[in-house]
């Protein structure tokens, strides 16, 4: 259920790792996702979901590879245990994460 549906390292899945949760791009590259890497990140829920969409417009989450069909289907899911986070890197990359309790806690914990 956790990976990056969007943005740069799309598709990719992620592991936990003491140091914070990793981007597992190829069998080679890893990002790590902690403070040294990002520089922001907000949760996208359905308050926030009109604010998402103008950000993405604005380019704020990056350049979507998504049609408007799929990419307002991947916001307005909704599953239950299942957080939508915006992220934007110190490197300029940006992703859209889709994260289960356990990774959105284990995020939150790390960024704080």
């Amino acid at each position: 259920m956790s990976k990056v549906i969007a943005g740069d390292y799309k598709e990719s899945r992620f592991v936990n790792s003491k140091d914070g949760i990793i981007i597992a791009v190829s069998f080679t590259k890893r990002v790590l996702i902690n403070k040294d890497t990002v520089e922001s990140y907000e949760l996208v829920d359905e308050e926030h979901r009109t604010k998402a969409m103008s950000a993405i417009g604005r380019g704020m989450v990056g350049s979507l590879a998504l049609g408007p069909v799929g990419l307002l289907a991947g916001l307005s899911a909704k599953k239950k245990g299942s957080y939508l986070v915006a992220v934007k890197f110190k490197d300029g990359k940006e992703s859209l994460l889709e994260l289960d309790d356990k990774l959105y806690k284990t995020l939150v914990k790390t960024l704080f």
